[in-house]
């Protein structure tokens, strides 16, 4: 979880690779088609790949997944950059999307037009910053039926040491099943 330019994808697929589950960007499964056409069984496909024994997933933002994914998730990974590292962030992404028209999602690509926009990156960041830390932080505080992990990351530097730490669980002794033990990571 975090803010638009945190770092959630990267650090998602890392974990993903250290924990040897499967990793699902949100982005590519809300948006299929081009013109940024969202994807009309999001909640089924989503539905379908949290039911499996473990998962890693970049972002729980999408409104429409939202609920769903806090509920089968039992760990948080809670990107929690300060806004100028992740304005940094998001500014140097865009850019390099823009000006060599890399594909993104369902074979969009950023545009200079698309700057201008309040649902552009850069501007999304920006004024979500606020919203989406507090948001976060409530569900994160918020009761649940199963404990909920949270990693809180407040820098680059203290994800580099936790993602360092990071290693693959144990392997289940004979007696217990594999779904009672392997973690689901959450970002």
């Amino acid at each position: 979880m975090g803010s638009t330019g945190a770092g959630k994808t990267t650090l998602a697929r890392a974990v993903s690779g250290r924990l040897g589950v499967p990793f699902h960007e949100m982005d590519a499964l809300a948006i299929t088609g081009p013109g940024w056409q969202e994807n009309p069984s999001l909640v089924d496909d989503v539905s379908r790949l949290v039911d499996g024994p473990g998962w890693v997933i970049d972002s729980f933002g999408h409104p429409s997944v939202r609920d769903l994914l806090w509920a089968r998730a039992d760990s948080v990974v809670w990107l929690d950059h300060p806004r100028a590292v992740v304005m940094r962030r998001v500014l140097r992404r865009s850019v390099a999307r823009t000006l060599f028209r890399r594909r993104v999602f369902g074979g969009n690509v950023e545009t200079f037009g698309s700057w201008f926009g309040a649902d552009h990156p850069v501007w999304w960041a920006w004024s979500q910053y606020e919203t989406r830390r507090t948001d976060i932080a409530t569900r994160c505080a918020a009761p649940r039926p199963t404990p909920l992990k949270v990693v809180h990351l407040r820098t680059p530097r203290a994800t580099r040491t936790w993602l360092a730490h990071l290693t693959e669980p144990p392997a289940p002794p004979p007696s217990e099943t594999p779904s009672m033990i392997t973690p689901r990571a959450r970002d």
